[in-house]
């Protein structure tokens, strides 16, 4: 496996990752130019530019909200491996969140920091940042800042994610006042 810092002469991933996107359909390559792009990246492969480009697109749903990202990356057989209690299992799920999350945090910004692949696996880093001004469960924002971390392992078949195991920082629910 190889790790290296992301810069622009780094053609190889490019080219992998260009070729790809030619064979990605029309409605979704117009759209992969404003895929974020992180910090660290690795991979070299087609397969693994493919996994990469899933993950890639997933982010770019977090951080706009806008589910055809979320359609793009995720299969219709989808599964959260640490769903929380009253999500709905499938795509629907992290949309539904997405929502909920973005009323509570509107200025919501989800940064991808780092992508790791190997084989049918990647793993990322997000970097949630925002202000609570919304309602979230019974509680009111009052204008807090958030800025949290999350981790997240997925499976990929095909060029789209089948499972996720998501971790978040706990600071979070702390700095919406939900814990202390």
């Amino acid at each position: 496996m190889t790790i290296f810092r992301f810069r622009p002469h780094c053609f190889s991933l490019l080219a992998a990752i260009a070729v790809y996107s030619l064979a990605v359909p029309a409605a979704h390559a117009a759209t992969d130019a404003d895929l974020p792009t992180p910090r660290v990246i690795n991979g070299e492969s087609p397969a693994t530019a493919a996994n990469i480009l899933a993950a890639r697109r997933y982010a770019a749903f977090w951080n706009t909200g806008k589910p055809e990202f979320a359609e793009a990356a995720l299969a219709p057989n989808f599964t959260d491996r640490t769903l929380p209690a009253g999500r709905p299992q499938g795509p629907q799920g992290p949309i539904k969140a997405s929502q909920a999350f973005r009323a509570a945090v509107p200025d919501l910004r989800a940064d991808l920091e780092e992508v790791v692949a190997a084989g049918n696996r990647v793993v990322v880093r997000l970097h949630f940042t925002g202000t609570f001004t919304g309602k979230m469960g019974k509680v009111q924002g009052k204008g807090q800042k958030i800025d949290f971390q999350a981790m997240d392992l997925y499976q990929v078949v095909d060029g789209k994610i089948t499972d996720n195991w998501h971790l978040e920082d706990i600071n979070m629910f702390k700095q919406l006042g939900m814990v202390k």
